[in-house]
C-alpha cells in the first residue's frame, strides 16, 4: 500500500452527506450508528466534494441492505451474533471508488471497452462551449442532422464554431439529438429548471394507493440476501438504472431486464451493469400480454427512460399501481419530471456540463469533468436504497410506493455549499480532441488499496471477465453477484424458477 493509498482514518463514523441521504430516504437516524467508513485521501480526486457524496450514496444503499436483511433474517448461524440487530456496515472509499468507475476495470477476454465516442465531447462554439453525446448511432445521426454536416469531427467543429451554444442546444434538441451548452453554476441556478429541480428533494418518495402491508419471507443469513424472492421488472439503458438494478441482484432480487428491439444497446455497457441479471427484447405495443403477465408477478418496476415517454404505454406509476397493487415503481430521468426540460433526454455528462460541474473542474477557461460518472453511479445507488426502503415501509405500512430520482437533483446536492478542494495544477480539463483522459478506459482512478480486493474475474458466455466488486457491505451480506451477464436480449421474457 502506498502513501496515497493509506487509509487517512480506519472505522470512522459517517459524515453528513451520510446522514442528509439518509434522511431524503426516510431512514431512522439511530441506524446510522451501524455505519463505519474508511477514508482514502486518494479516491475520486476533485475540487467538489465527489468522495463524500459517492461514500454517502453507497452507505445510504447499504445500510437500507441491512435494514431489510434485518426484518427478513432468521436466527444467526454459528459464530455470529443473533438477529433482529441491523448488521454493521463498512464503506471503503477504495472499492467506492472502484465501483465508480467499474466501465474502465472491464475487461473482456482482454479487451478493454472504449466508453465514449469520439463525437460524445466538449466543442467550442462562437461565445464558449457546448457537450455533445452521441454514443449511439441514432443520436449521432440526428446530430448530423441539425448540423447539416458530415461525421467528419473538422466538419463539426467548423459547423459549431460559428454558432452560439445555446443556439446549437436548442437545434439540436429540435432534430432529437443531444448536446448542451455549458454553464456556470450561477448561470444553472438562473435557469427554469434549475428552479424546478431546487424545490424537490434528493430523493421523492410517496405513497400510490392503500394496499395491503407486504409480507416478506424470512430469509437466512449464508448468505444475507435482503431482496430475495423479490421481481424486478428492470426499464432502464445506459448506467444509473442499470447501476440501480444490478445492486437489486446483488441483494438477491430476481431482475428482468426489458428492451425494445429496435433500440440499439453498447455491447461492453451491457456487460458491465448487466451482472447478476437476465436480459430480453420485448416489443411493447405488440407483446402487451407478455409484459401484462410480468406485471402481474413483479414486486419492483423500476424505469429509467425519460419523464412522460412510458406514460403512453400505461407505464405511469399510477397505471402501474392500479394493474399490480402493491408494486414499488422506481423512476429515473436526467432533468427531473417536472420543469420546462422534463421531456428532454440526458446523459451524465450532459448534465455535468449544464449545470456547472464541468466550470468548477475546469481550469484556464477549459471545461473539465469529474473523475468518475459519479451523477451516474452515485444516483443508481440511491435508487436502489429507495426501492429497499420502500420496501420496508411497506411491510409496516402497506400501499403501493413510488420513488422518483434525477441526476440533476444529485448535481445540485453534489454542488451545495462546495468549495474547491484540490490542489492548484491538479486539473483535469477536458482537451478538445476527445473525452478527459480520467474518462479514458483503463484511467488512474485513485481507489486506494489493493486491487485483489476490488476486482473480480469469471467466465461467462461473453468470454473471461475482469469486472469491479460491487461496494456495498454489510456483515453476514452478498460478496459477489450469483450470475454473470450474458449477451445482451438472448433470455426469454420470463420470470426465473
Amino acid at each position: 500500500m502506498t502513501d496515497t493509498d493509506r487509509p487517512s482514518s480506519s472505522g470512522s463514523r459517517p459524515g453528513p452527506r451520510l446522514a442528509a441521504a439518509w434522511s431524503s430516504l426516510g431512514g431512522d437516524p439511530d441506524l446510522l450508528a451501524r455505519v463505519t467508513t474508511v477514508e482514502r485521501s486518494g479516491a475520486l480526486p476533485a475540487r467538489l466534494p465527489v468522495r463524500e457524496t459517492a461514500r454517502a450514496c453507497v452507505g445510504a444503499c447499504a445500510l437500507a441492505a441491512a435494514e431489510l436483511g434485518a426484518r427478513r433474517a432468521g436466527p444467526a448461524r454459528r459464530g455470529h451474533p443473533p438477529g433482529p440487530g441491523v448488521p454493521a456496515v463498512r464503506v471503503d472509499d477504495g472499492a467506492v471508488a472502484a465501483a465508480f468507475v467499474s466501465e474502465r476495470h472491464l475487461l473482456v477476454d482482454g479487451r478493454a471497452p472504449v466508453s465514449f465516442a469520439p463525437l460524445s465531447r466538449f466543442w467550442r462554439t462562437a461565445d464558449g462551449w457546448v457537450r455533445t453525446h452521441a454514443n449511439y448511432p441514432h443520436h449521432r445521426a440526428r446530430l448530423f442532422t441539425a448540423l447539416g454536416t458530415s461525421d467528419d469531427p473538422e466538419a463539426v467543429a467548423a459547423a459549431l464554431a460559428g454558432r452560439s451554444a445555446a443556439e446549437v442546444e436548442e437545434t439540436v434538441y429540435a432534430a432529437g439529438g443531444l448536446a448542451v451548452a455549458l454553464r456556470t453554476p450561477a448561470a444553472w441556478a438562473a435557469h427554469a429548471q434549475a428552479a424546478a429541480v431546487a424545490r424537490r428533494p434528493l430523493v421523492e418518495r410517496g405513497r400510490l394507493d392503500s394496499a395491503p402491508a407486504r409480507v416478506l419471507a424470512p430469509v437466512d443469513r449464508d448468505p444475507l440476501l435482503p431482496a430475495a424472492g423479490l421481481r424486478v421488472l428492470d426499464l432502464t439503458r445506459v448506467v444509473a438504472g442499470p447501476v440501480a438494478t444490478r445492486t437489486l441482484a446483488l441483494l438477491g432480487a430476481d431482475v428482468l431486464r426489458l428492451d425494445p428491439p429496435g433500440l440499439p444497446e453498447l455491447p461492453d455497457q451491457h456487460t458491465d451493469t448487466g451482472f447478476g441479471k437476465r436480459s430480453a427484447l420485448l416489443d411493447l405495443p405488440a407483446g402487451r400480454d407478455t409484459f401484462e403477465e410480468l406485471l402481474a408477478a413483479a414486486d419492483v418496476v423500476v424505469t429509467g427512460y425519460r419523464p412522460g415517454a412510458l406514460d403512453r404505454l400505461g407505464l405511469g406509476a399510477e397505471a402501474l399501481a392500479e394493474r399490480r397493487p402493491g408494486v414499488v415503481v422506481a423512476q429515473l430521468s436526467a432533468w427531473g419530471a417536472y420543469g420546462p426540460w422534463a421531456g428532454r433526454r440526458g446523459f451524465d455528462s450532459l448534465v455535468q456540463a449544464a449545470t456547472g460541474i464541468a466550470v468548477s473542474e475546469g481550469s484556464a477557461g477549459r471545461p473539465g469533468v469529474l473523475p468518475a460518472q459519479a451523477l451516474d453511479h452515485g444516483t443508481g445507488y440511491l435508487l436502489a436504497a429507495a426501492v429497499l426502503r420502500a420496501l420496508a415501509e411497506q411491510a409496516d405500512e402497506g400501499g403501493s410506493r413510488f420513488v422518483r430520482l434525477a441526476l440533476a437533483r444529485t448535481a445540485a446536492w453534489l454542488l451545495e455549499g462546495a468549495a474547491p478542494t484540490r490542489a492548484p495544477g491538479d486539473d483535469r480539463t477536458a482537451a478538445a480532441p476527445g473525452p478527459a483522459s480520467a474518462s479514458a478506459p483503463g484511467a488512474d482512478v485513485g481507489a486506494g488499496g489493493s486491487a485483489d480486493d476490488r476486482l473480480a474475474e469469471t467466465d461467462s458466455a461473453l468470454g473471461r471477465l475482469r469486472y469491479a466488486r460491487s461496494p456495498v457491505s454489510f456483515t453476514d451480506g452478498p460478496r459477489d453477484w450469483a450470475r454473470p451477464p450474458g449477451p445482451w436480449g438472448t433470455d426469454p421474457a420470463r420470470w426465473g424458477a
